[in-house]
C-alpha cells in the first residue's frame, strides 16, 4: 500500500508543497544572515526556542489530548472505531494509532504525535453521532494519511525560525534597551535593533503565509491519502459536507470552543472563503470537494 500511495501521488501537489518549503528556507536564510551580519547574539533565544518547539512536538499530543478532554478508549469500549483505525493504518502501513474521543457534539477528528509509532487518532463524539460508517471510515482515514505524512512534526519544525522571528520581534526593544543581545549597536551608522526588528518582522509576516500555505497543500495530500486507503473520495467528499453544514448551525459558544483546534482539525471550525482562506491552515471546503471529484476521475482511468 505504501508503494501505491507513492505511485498515485498528485506530482504538481508534490512540486507546490517543495516550492513553499523552498520559500520557507530562503526566507529563514535570509533572516539567519541579517542576525549574523549584525552581530546580533542569538544563541540563548535559539536554545530557548529550541527547548519550546522541542516540547510542542514531544508534549503537544498529551497537552492536546488535556485541552480538549479527549479520553483514551479501550477496543472494548469502542470496538469498530478501533477496528477501523487498525484496518486503515494496516494499510497505510503505519503502527495503530492509540484512539481517543472528545465528548463534544461539535462533529470533527484530528491526529496528533511526533511520528507514526508516538500517535492519536482523536474524533468527536459528534462525529461518530452524526456521520454514517463509511463517512466515520473516511475521515479516520484522513487523520492516518497525516500520520503517515508525519504532518505533525513537519509544520513544528517549518515553524521553528518563524518562532525565533516572532520571539525577537516581541521582545527586540526591551532586550536591546537592557543591552540584552551582546551584539554591536551601530553599524554604518544605523541603529541595528530598528533593522533587525524590521526583517523579524517580515520573516515573521512572511513565514506565517507560507506556513499556512504549506499547511494547506498537506491537507490536500491527506485527503488524496485518504481517497487511495478507502478507494472511495465520495465518502470524504460527502462527509466534509455534512461536517461544514452541522459546524454552520451550531452555537457560537461551540464554535468558540472548537476555534481552538483548527490547526488539528479536519474542518475548522469557521472556514475561510477567498482572501480569508490565506489565513486558514485548511483550504476551503469547495476547493476540498472539487479535489476529491478529480481523484475519483482519475480513479475510474486507472
Amino acid at each position: 500500500m505504501a508503494r501505491r500511495m507513492q505511485a498515485t501521488a498528485d506530482l504538481g501537489l508534490t512540486a507546490r508543497m517543495f516550492f513553499t518549503m523552498a520559500l520557507l528556507a530562503a526566507v529563514y536564510l535570509f533572516f539567519v544572515s541579517v542576525l549574523l551580519s549584525y552581530g546580533v547574539d542569538t544563541s540563548s533565544l535559539v536554545i530557548i526556542v529550541g527547548l519550546m518547539l522541542l516540547a510542542q512536538v514531544y508534549l503537544s499530543d498529551r497537552l492536546v489530548l488535556w485541552s480538549t478532554g479527549a479520553r483514551e478508549v479501550s477496543p472494548q469500549e469502542e470496538p469498530e472505531l478501533h477496528e477501523m483505525v487498525a484496518r486503515l493504518a494496516a494499510l497505510a502501513d503505519v503502527p495503530k494509532p492509540r484512539v481517543a474521543i472528545v465528548p463534544t457534539a461539535v462533529p470533527n477528528a484530528f491526529a496528533t504525535g511526533r511520528s507514526p509509532a508516538h500517535s492519536w487518532v482523536v474524533v468527536t463524539r459528534g462525529l461518530l453521532d452524526q456521520l454514517e460508517p463509511h463517512e466515520v471510515e473516511a475521515v479516520l482515514a484522513h487523520e492516518v494519511a497525516h500520520i503517515k505524512h508525519r504532518d505533525v512534526a513537519i509544520i513544528t519544525l517549518a515553524s521553528f525560525f518563524a518562532t525565533l522571528a516572532a520571539f525577537l520581534t516581541q521582545h527586540l526593544f526591551y532586550w536591546g534597551l537592557w543591552g540584552g543581545f551582546g551584539g554591536r549597536r551601530e553599524r554604518d551608522g544605523q541603529n541595528w535593533t530598528v533593522i533587525v526588528y524590521l526583517v523579524s518582522l517580515l520573516v515573521y509576516v512572511l513565514s506565517f503565509f507560507l506556513i499556512r500555505a504549506l499547511s494547506r497543500y498537506r491537507e490536500f495530500a491527506a485527503d488524496r491519502g485518504a481517497a487511495i486507503l478507502t478507494g472511495a473520495p465520495s465518502h470524504l467528499a460527502s462527509a466534509l459536507i455534512k461536517i461544514s453544514g452541522r459546524m454552520r448551525l451550531l452555537p457560537q459558544r461551540d464554535l468558540r470552543e472548537a476555534e481552538a483546534l483548527n490547526a488539528f482539525f479536519i474542518m475548522p471550525a469557521l472556514s475561510g472563503e477567498g482572501l480569508a482562506e490565506l489565513f486558514s491552515t485548511h483550504p476551503s471546503v469547495e476547493r476540498r470537494l472539487e479535489y476529491l471529484r478529480r481523484i475519483e476521475e482519475e480513479m475510474r482511468r486507472r
